[in-house]
């Protein structure tokens, strides 16, 4: 009864601030709801105690009664990623495989250690000290561009094919690499005895990633099988329903990652459907209430986000830090994107507006808080937390409102004609 009555709250205070949002806003719906979320959240800090202390301690208390790391990481992402999956192209995919396996893994392990050294060297200066490995820690949490803020942002901006395949494409595939790099630094700076040599972290490496995508490919094999014997539209939502709880729970129990195996799911299944006929009202059943799963989590989701300034009792004291940080998670995206880009030049061509965009639109968001909120409690874990929030907040409102500017379809076009004609 207790977790019915929290989401019943979360979902009507969702649909409120939606409703506040497009009256009066007018933002994009998950970035509204989310400001929403916390300047309610900065009110009731600020005044909470004197003028509406019953309603700040009831929904400081329904957050906290949230584990959000299990919420988000267990259960929402694998429903977002695997309608994220559904709408991508394999085809386009294909034609930048090369660019999203790049950027997914050699550039979060840039990112990670460009963000560590930042850190480690520029946060004394305002007197927050971090041992080195803590930094690396924050790297690692903050290097992922998060599937779900990008793949709802990507939606507003006019951006071409191929460059939206490589922003979506990289966010959706790096969960596994850098959940594997965080559980490998976090379990340094907790004193565990890890043998820490390439072999090893590449055998886990394939058992996350690769035990992921293969699970993935078997769920939506087998799916989109009984689908096609079935065509019935009712059947067919349940059927992509249990390949995402169920799926979740054998890849819990086989200790690999469930984002990735989501992904691959969503991804077969997505295409799957163009190689036989599926009745039309079915395909429009299955679009329809994925679209609409796809809309109420994100509207939770970032709903949880905004609220979690609740829980941050120290943020003011870090915000100076979190600005900081902000700079070098940009420059350290930057890194990630502009090294790896000069190697695949002979194959790929990235124009310099292409490049911005890349940079830009390296959006940070619940994974990155998610992930921060799992570190063990002790004297840095709230340094971490508060100065993922910064990043994580600047990252969905600013870079999420103005990527649509940023990203200008002519520029980039005309970029491309000239690059070709150099070639």
């Amino acid at each position: 009864m207790e977790l019915y009555y929290s989401f019943s709250v979360l979902i009507v205070l969702a649909s409120l601030f939606a409703y506040i949002n497009y009256r009066v806003l007018k933002l994009p719906s998950t970035i509204g709801i989310m400001v929403i979320a916390i300047i309610v959240s900065v009110t009731l800090v600020a005044s909470g105690d004197n003028f509406l202390p019953k309603t700040t301690t009831h929904l400081t208390k329904l957050v906290n009664n949230f584990d959000f790391t299990e919420v988000l990481m267990g259960a929402m992402l694998n429903f977002l990623l695997f309608a994220g999956g559904i709408h991508v192209n394999i085809k386009d995919l294909k034609e930048q495989f090369g660019p999203v396996v790049i950027f997914s893994t050699v550039g979060v392990i840039i990112s990670t250690f460009a963000v560590g050294f930042g850190t480690y060297y520029l946060l004394p200066l305002v007197g927050v000290q971090m041992p080195f490995i803590y930094c690396l820690v924050f790297g690692a949490l903050i290097s992922p561009t998060d599937p779900v803020a990008v793949l709802s942002i990507l939606k507003q901006a006019n951006v071409s094919k191929s460059l939206e395949t490589k922003v979506a494409g990289e966010s959706l595939f790096n969960d596994g690499m850098a959940v594997v790099v965080f559980t490998v630094v976090l379990q340094l700076a907790i004193g565990k005895d890890i043998d820490l040599n390439v072999e090893n972290v590449g055998l886990l490496l394939i058992r996350e990633a690769g035990g992921g995508l293969l699970l993935g490919v078997l769920l939506g094999y087998s799916a989109s099988r009984a689908m096609r014997v079935v065509d019935d539209y009712i059947i067919s939502v349940l059927i992509t329903l249990s390949v995402v709880m169920g799926g979740y729970l054998i890849a819990r129990e086989m200790h690999i990652s469930a984002p990735l195996a989501m992904v691959a799911a969503g991804l077969f299944m997505g295409n799957f459907s163009e190689s036989f006929k599926m009745k039309s009202e079915t395909q429009d059943y299955l679009i329809k209430f994925w679209e609409l799963i796809d809309e109420i989590m994100n509207a939770v989701l970032f709903l949880f986000i905004g609220f979690e300034l609740l829980l941050i009792k120290d943020l003011n004291e870090y915000l100076i830090a979190g600005g900081i940080c902000i700079m070098i998670v940009l420059l350290a995206r930057w890194i990630a994107i502009f090294i790896p880009t000069k190697f695949m030049a002979f194959k790929y061509r990235f124009s310099p507006q292409t490049v911005k965009v890349l940079v830009w639109g390296g959006i940070r968001g619940g994974v990155s808080i998610a992930l921060a909120l799992s570190i063990p409690i002790n004297e840095y874990s709230q340094i971490i937390i508060s100065i993922t929030y910064c990043v994580v907040v600047f990252s969905i409102v600013v870079q999420g409102l103005t990527i649509a500017k940023v990203a200008n379809p002519k520029k980039i076009a005309t970029e491309e004609k000239i690059m070709e004609t150099i070639d």
